[in-house]
């Protein structure tokens, strides 16, 4: 069970209390750029614990179960975090709002089709779904230590507004494919 996949899986997990300290003082500029350091090191090793369990022929029932699950709870810790500090405000919470009901929701549809021994691939679009999610929250946690470069804090934004966008249609796609095997 403790593998290095595995650990580096459980690393992230444990990484999301310190990542939420570091960022709940938006003022606190040194704690913004520690907070993404930590936030591409657990990117990083999103990357290498499936590469590693593949390569090593190590993938576990552990790893499945807990490699999305790390990757969910990050994003909706940084999310949550980004709103109540007020980096992501007013109607942007809209954007945020939509990929934390999307995660839910295909988590809830995920586990529904297992159940019924369905496995749904991830799809090109939500790869890119991810990607956009994830540049956005890094630009957003580097924006509230540079708040004053305009730049990075609208690059996080458009980021957002564009992850949400595809999150919304890979979500109707995870959705469509679940409805087919509901009673």
């Amino acid at each position: 069970m403790l593998t290095l996949p595995n650990i580096l899986t459980l690393s992230r997990i444990f990484a999301v209390p310190l990542l939420v300290t570091l960022l709940w003082w938006p003022d606190w500029t040194l704690g913004h750029w520690i907070a993404f350091a930590l936030y591409c090191v657990a990117g990083i090793t999103d990357y290498f614990d499936g590469m590693l369990a593949r390569a090593s022929g190590r993938v576990s029932r552990l790893g499945i179960f807990l490699d999305p699950i790390a990757d969910k709870i990050m994003v909706a810790a940084v999310i949550l975090v980004l709103v109540h500090t007020g980096i992501i405000p007013g109607i942007h919470v809209l954007a945020a709002l939509v990929i934390l009901l999307r995660e839910i929701m295909v988590s809830g549809l995920r586990e529904f089709l297992a159940g019924v021994q369905v496995s749904v691939p991830v799809s090109k679009l939500a790869k890119w779904k991810t990607t956009f999610q994830m540049l956005s929250l890094g630009a957003l946690i580097v924006s509230g230590a540079l708040p004053n470069v305009a730049f990075v804090y609208w690059t996080g934004m458009i980021s957002l507004w564009a992850a949400a966008l595809l999150t919304a249609i890979t979500g109707w796609d995870y959705l469509r494919i679940g409805l087919r095997h509901m009673d």
